[in-house]
């Protein structure tokens, strides 16, 4: 599978993975989403949070670079990334919004990332402040990779409030596969 088609796949896991997870935690109280859980981050809307974080820092990261079709426009309306704790919304109603529309802007930007694009190296500073270079393919993987890592501990948490998130298989989840 080339690449492009990998990300593609993976944008649309992300995007019907998040909503299936947002409509799950509409379940949960305002007091059970940010309740500390005393899990790597203290909520449910904590992790919802820092998800949101690492898409837009690694976004405006690319924006900032003209990659995978993004600008200085693209994030328009979205706060700026900065640190780990960011909050973007207090609220899953607030949040929801949000997420739908980081979602869509995900799901276009992979469409840009032809083969020549994903092996092009790009620069930018982490929040550490060191200065790093990256193969467009690669840092996007990790956008994805993060994303997973950190819905795997907010679906331990969903386990612990006794809510079933359902089946999160890629194929299931996205039978089309990386197609068109």
């Amino acid at each position: 599978m080339e690449l492009q088609a990998n990300l593609r796949m993976m944008a649309r896991y992300n995007q019907r993975i998040n909503s299936n997870l947002l409509d799950i935690c509409g379940h949960l109280s305002e007091d059970q989403l940010n309740q500390n859980t005393h899990a790597f981050f203290p909520s449910a809307l904590d992790h919802w949070n820092h998800i949101m974080f690492g898409d837009l820092i690694m976004l405006q990261r690319l924006a900032a670079n003209n990659v995978g079709g993004l600008d200085d426009t693209s994030l328009a309306g979205f706060p700026v990334s900065r640190k780990v704790d960011d909050t973007f919304a207090t609220t899953l109603s607030g949040f929801i919004p949000l997420r739908h529309q980081l979602d869509a802007i995900i799901c276009e930007m992979v469409e840009h990332l032809t083969d020549e694009v994903t092996s092009e190296p790009f620069h930018y500073t982490n929040t550490e402040g060191q200065r790093l270079t990256k193969l467009v393919g690669e840092y996007c993987q990790h956008l994805f990779n993060h994303q997973t890592h950190h819905r795997g501990q907010l679906t331990c948490l969903l386990s612990q409030f006794g809510l079933d998130y359902g089946c999160m298989d890629l194929p299931i989840v996205v039978p089309e596969g990386g197609a068109i």
